[in-house]
């Protein structure tokens, strides 16, 4: 019988994320995985995801985020987050970090959210930044629950209190940026108007 992974709460989940674990965390969107940037192979291997497809950044803060894009902020970037973050708007944006590259290998753009979730922005706090992909193995639907993600992925801690507060249950919205504007990677929980 498997040895579930315990509950934790931020300070001692941050540890063991630092330490090279994986966590599973709630969002204000769905229950997600997560680790150390410079652990996100773990996520590929957890979710038996193809490697070319990218984990995305989640941090407390946009100055965390800025900073790991390795280019400077564009004013229309910083207007849509300030608008929608925290909140269920993942942003694709040109990236030029080495940690870009840990978590999009085959691109030059990282993708990069605030989540509206108390618990999971004090774990973000006590971390920094981590990469993150929804809790769920690759193909399969995803994990609506705590409990949905544990049966998942039984070996991988999860963030204390329990229960979490209900997700949306819906995939956040994901815009690229380029240099004509906007585009639509993944309609979501934000909708945006023209």
């Amino acid at each position: 019988m498997t040895r579930l992974a315990p509950s934790l709460p931020a300070a001692a989940l941050a540890a063991r994320l630092h330490n090279g674990e994986a966590a599973i965390i709630p969002t204000d969107t769905l229950p997600a995985l997560a680790t150390a940037p410079d652990q996100a192979q773990l996520l590929w291997e957890l979710k038996q995801r193809p490697a070319h497809k990218p984990v995305i950044l989640m941090a407390a803060t946009e100055g965390e985020l800025w900073q790991a894009l390795g280019v400077e902020p564009l004013p229309a970037w910083e207007a849509l987050a300030r608008t929608h973050w925290p909140g269920a708007l993942t942003l694709v944006l040109p990236a030029r970090s080495s940690l870009a590259r840990q978590l999009n290998p085959d691109g030059d753009s990282l993708g990069v959210r605030i989540p509206a979730c108390p618990a999971a922005l004090e774990l973000l706090r006590c971390s920094g930044a981590l990469a993150t992909s929804s809790a769920n193995r690759s193909g399969e639907p995803a994990c609506l629950t705590a409990a949905e993600a544990q049966a998942c992925f039984p070996q991988v801690a999860r963030l204390a209190p329990e229960p979490w507060p209900t997700p949306s249950g819906q995939a956040s919205t994901v815009l690229r940026w380029q240099p004509e504007g906007w585009t639509v990677l993944r309609a979501g929980a934000v909708v945006l108007r023209p």
